[in-house]
């Protein structure tokens, strides 16, 4: 790690901290780039299918009174049908050739026997192939979009990990004295708290021991409105003022805001501190308020150790609303597990992209060799596991982001070189062997039951 590193504003980029400026959003800034654009609305859609081929026939007819359509040479008005199949798909496409047909019987009233067959026939063939070649890469499109944003999460979960995982080494001793417990310990009360109904109370009092609150309010926000009861609150706190200048701008930016930058806006406040509880996502689950704080307590560090704390209990929170129904059937699934593998299975619905899970069945003799958390230590960085206890045997679910069965192979392969290497056998003759299952959106718990169901069979 270089000494740059280190520095306040390395620190918050490795946080992931919203405190600091955001970048700005790059939208399109040349004519052809707003051109690219496409609406979202389905108004918006019919407005340009029914506009653009008007449009044409308009020039048409300003050019070439005589044959608007430019029947005779090039057909320069079937370009509305083809940019409209380019931009929504081929039956954009068809709406705007429709529209060509139509302007064409109304030009010419009482001689559809001179209609132009082969200058139709050959316009709505151009614009199928261009709107299926338009369909094919939108859907690409989508797909990289999604796939690029689950990387996106798990990148910022990563990144959050290894920010906490530093400052639990990085405490040095005398600070221990003002702060009676370690980064570790927070972390590990804030996942037994979890969702229920003491963990607002957990998560605060955890933040007024470690980051030195003195008063404090936790409360829900719904519809960007934070609601007046606080859901936990310490010292001699007052009702939240909803309008107050910090609290808007905590909630519109998304991001946590503190005195100074209220000092230099020259806004009226009476918090020092206002940080919302985000998920990955983006989802908003309500608003820290600190009126209180020892003067020496109000630096960088300690409201980047406020966000990353209340990025992990907001965390916490998304994965077991999502994991829940899988929790519910299977207490002893981990809830990592769970999320991972409703999130995956939704993706592999939505986009045909595929994950797989390999389920290494263990025999006695593989246990007694250790070999079930000897295999566990060797998982990827993005993959889950789940270790299946039972009387005869042990399960090891290893879900695989992203994959499919040659990637389920290949890890495989790695095993039984890994085996051969350490013992000179085969992972059959090790007692280990190998089911491979994909995932999917309609039938993850059973796929998950099938996989309990092999440690008890």
């Amino acid at each position: 790690m270089t000494p740059s590193s280190d520095t306040p504003a390395a620190r918050r980029r490795l946080a992931g901290d919203h405190t600091g400026p955001q970048p700005a959003t790059h939208w399109p800034t040349t004519l052809l780039g707003k051109l690219a654009v496409t609406g979202n609305r389905p108004a918006v859609m019919l407005g340009e299918t029914l506009l653009l081929p008007i449009i044409a026939l308009a020039l048409g007819f300003a050019w070439s009174p005589n044959d608007p359509l430019w029947t005779e040479g090039f057909p320069w008005s079937w370009l509305a049908p083809v940019i409209l199949a380019l931009r929504y798909g081929p039956l954009a496409g068809l709406g705007g050739s429709v529209v060509l047909l139509l302007g064409w019987l109304a030009l010419h009233l009482g001689s559809y026997d001179e209609f132009p067959q082969f200058f139709f026939l050959g316009g709505l063939i151009l614009v199928m192939l261009v709107g299926e070649f338009s369909s094919l890469w939108q859907a690409r499109t989508r797909r990289a979009e999604t796939l690029q944003l689950y990387l996106d999460q798990r990148m910022e979960h990563l990144v959050r990990q290894h920010y906490l995982l530093r400052l639990s080494h990085d405490r040095l001793e005398q600070e221990l004295i003002g702060r009676p417990m370690s980064m570790r310990d927070a972390l590990s009360m804030l996942q037994e708290a979890g969702a229920g109904p003491q963990g607002p109370e957990t998560l605060l009092r955890l933040l007024a021991q470690y980051c030195q609150l003195e008063t404090a309010s936790l409360c829900r926000v719904v519809d960007d409105e934070v609601l007046p009861e606080a859901l936990a609150s310490i010292g001699r706190t007052r009702p939240v003022v909803a309008g107050d200048a910090m609290v808007r701008q905590a909630i519109e930016g998304r991001r946590l805001c503190h005195i100074s930058q209220a000092l230099r806006d020259e806004k009226d406040t009476r918090y020092l501190v206002a940080a919302p509880l985000l998920d990955l996502g983006g989802e908003l689950y309500g608003l820290l308020v600190v009126e209180e704080m020892p003067f020496f307590s109000l630096h960088d560090e300690n409201l980047q150790t406020i966000n990353l704390l209340l990025g992990y209990y907001t965390d916490g929170l998304s994965a077991h609303a999502l994991a829940q129904p899988i929790l519910e059937a299977l207490p002893d699934c981990p809830v990592p597990f769970a999320f991972e593998a409703r999130r995956l299975a939704h993706i592999r619905a939505m986009t045909h992209v595929s994950s797989v899970v390999v389920a290494l069945e263990f025999l006695p003799r593989a246990i007694s060799s250790g070999l079930p958390d000897q295999v566990r230590r060797l998982k990827r960085e993005l993959d889950e596991t789940w270790l299946i206890d039972a009387p005869n045997r042990q399960v090891l679910a290893v879900l695989m982001p992203l994959g499919d069965a040659n990637t389920a192979q290949g890890y495989i392969s790695r095993l039984e070189q890994w085996c051969d290497q350490k013992a000179g056998q085969s992972l059959a003759q090790a007692g280990i062997f190998a089911h491979v299952i994909g995932l999917e959106w309609g039938n993850t718990l059973t796929l998950l039951q099938r996989i309990e169901a092999l440690a008890h069979a």
